[in-house]
């Protein structure tokens, strides 16, 4: 698979999480936060960051169909999921089990791909 496909379907992916996030901020924030989630005032934060994925994965679709300045989108994305394993690291002690394990799976993996990606884009 070339660079540029995976580079769309990681792209699909977040578009994909981030609108989970802004729709139903409840459901996929809650299996992050816990119950923070469950209150108006924990679902801005999810709102927010639902929606920050949903521009980083616009910006590099667009980008990848004009065949240019996607790596720019791709740090973008990167530096997003480094924050958000940074902030799961230094939360941990007050999230679910299972959030940590899988932040570092999705985001973290999300890190490495896009290392990747915008190397072999440049």
């Amino acid at each position: 698979m070339s660079p540029r496909t995976l580079a769309g379907l990681q792209a699909a992916g977040r578009l994909a999480i981030g609108a989970s996030l802004v729709v139903a901020p409840q459901l996929l924030g809650g299996a992050w936060v816990g119950s923070a989630a469950d209150r108006r005032s924990g679902q801005v934060l999810a709102i927010g960051l639902g929606a920050r994925d949903v521009a980083l994965a616009v910006g590099t679709l667009q980008a990848l169909g004009a065949r240019q300045g996607a790596t720019a989108w791709l740090r973008a994305g990167i530096a997003a999921d480094l924050a958000d394993l940074v902030s799961t690291f230094r939360a941990r002690d007050e999230l679910s089990p299972p959030a940590v394990p899988a932040t570092v799976a999705i985001a973290g993996g999300s890190v490495l791909l896009g290392a990747y990606l915008q190397a072999a884009l440049d």
